[in-house]
């Protein structure tokens, strides 16, 4: 064999031996039935709480504060110097969420700024080492369960902090040209941040009993100053993942929309979704995020709040389209709700108390009930019953085209009191004969004292 055969030889095994190194083991496949029974009680639930916690809750001004004003790591250091949430009580968090009628919560254990509300290892740049000076995280995890909420993590993918996490343009030392990322990213090595993140999540996933539920955030592909499914090794870091927790429900932030369970759920954020969101022609889970106000993260001045109906429209209208909502609160400095998210989760509690039936469990109304002008239906396929959101509470009646021979029983759902049904409308001088198998709710002139009354259809 020649000098030049040899060599090509050397460099085939080379480049096999470099392959079988990095070749991403394959993912566990479930049937569709199996994936449907693993996320049964998420899309049973309907409602979570999102919370978005970390130091530019001092700040008060957006969780991206560091980015948007460019702040250096040096001169955000002043608020890990004195984060310290005196007044955090996390059994207080839950016993609002459970009280708001969510089924399970999602925290950020660490967000963009790279801070860690958790005892990482791997890192000093955690709550452990600040002021407050013992695990956040376990406090959250521990009050959650304590209500029977659901227990998820969000986990940033980007970090703005670790000195190996290279610029790219969603850093707040962001660049021009490309000499000037060149530059700034001389000395940076993806590869050890690559590491950090899986460990971290491995720490995550291992120290904090069963998790329900991750969030991997964010994939930004495109151009080389973004940053997609190599720079995380997002196939490997999944398929720890899923080896760590198998029950885990993932998002669809890793870039792996193409890849056989590369991703549980669709994540619309602050975005209402005309239909019920599909891939490929097909029906997926999904879930939209939103926020009472314009910032995920507390925001002292911020002031474009949702109000009650706002907010429980989104709520039924999400679940009209077979959808989830994750409902966030940025919580104080100290530990706190604000008084503007206290108020929201107390108004929606209110109305979850008496008409809940209509959101957990429910979906999307089968294709042949009409769905009446300023209404919302949801429907429970296990009970056969149908719910009528009166968003605007009409005067006296309400036609329903085509319900006639589906309809056994209706009444009320906060008081169970009976809504009287015929198939005739009646004015003080003719009678009106409906189109044929047209249904006629007869409703009181006043409107209860519900935000948004709800009619419980029960089905022949």
């Amino acid at each position: 064999m020649s000098r030049s055969m040899v060599g090509k030889s050397m460099a085939l095994v080379l480049c096999l031996l470099f392959l079988a190194g990095t070749a991403v083991a394959q993912l566990p496949r479930e049937t569709a039935e199996q994936k449907e029974a693993r996320m049964k009680w998420w899309t049973e639930a309907r409602f979570g709480m999102f919370i978005h916690w970390g130091l530019y809750a001092q700040a008060a001004r957006h969780e991206w504060v560091k980015k948007r004003e460019r702040i250096t790591n040096e001169d955000y250091q002043k608020y890990f110097e004195v984060f310290n949430p005196d007044l955090y009580n996390p059994r207080e968090w839950a016993r609002m969420a459970k009280a708001a009628g969510m089924k399970y919560g999602v925290i950020t254990s660490k967000h963009h700024e790279g801070f860690c509300l958790f005892d990482s290892k791997v890192t000093d740049y955690k709550a452990t080492k600040t002021p407050a000076a013992r695990d956040l995280l376990k406090e959250w995890v521990d009050a959650f369960r304590a209500e029977g909420l659901g227990v998820g993590f969000y986990y940033s993918l980007i970090d703005w902090h670790h000195p190996h996490y290279t610029v790219d343009r969603n850093h707040p030392q962001s660049a021009n040209t490309d000499e000037e990322y060149d530059k700034l990213n001389q000395g940076r090595d993806m590869s050890i941040y690559r590491q950090y993140l899986k460990d971290q999540v491995r720490e995550l996933l291992t120290h904090y009993g069963k998790i329900d539920i991750i969030w991997l955030d964010f994939s930004f592909p495109g151009d080389k100053h973004g940053k997609g499914r190599s720079d995380w090794d997002s196939e490997n870091l999944l398929k720890m993942v899923r080896g760590l927790q198998p029950q885990i429900i993932v998002n669809d932030r890793l870039d792996l929309m193409d890849v056989e369970g590369g991703w549980d759920f669709r994540s619309p954020e602050q975005f209402k979704p005309r239909e019920w969101v599909t891939m490929n022609g097909k029906k997926v889970p999904w879930e939209t995020c939103q926020t009472f106000s314009g910032s995920w993260g507390y925001y002292r001045d911020e002031t474009t709040w949702k109000n009650t109906k706002q907010l429980l429209v989104l709520l039924i209208e999400t679940v009209s389209k077979g959808g989830n909502l994750l409902l966030n609160v940025g919580p104080t400095a100290r530990g706190t709700f604000d008084s503007r998210a206290q108020e929201s989760l107390k108004s929606i509690g209110s109305w979850m108390q008496g008409n809940s039936s209509s959101i957990y469990g429910c979906t999307q109304a089968p294709p042949e009930f009409k769905i009446p002008e300023q209404s919302l239906l949801t429907y429970n396929a296990k009970t056969r019953r149908l719910y009528l959101h009166l968003l605007d509470w009409p005067m006296g009646q309400i036609v329903l085209e085509g319900f006639a021979d589906k309809v056994k029983y209706a009444q009320l759902l906060h008081d169970a009191s009976e809504v009287r049904m015929s198939v005739r409308r009646q004015t003080t001088w003719i009678k009106e004969d409906a189109r044929i198998n047209d249904l006629v709710l007869s409703l009181p002139i006043v409107k209860p004292n519900v935000e948004i009354p709800v009619v419980e259809l029960l089905l022949k």
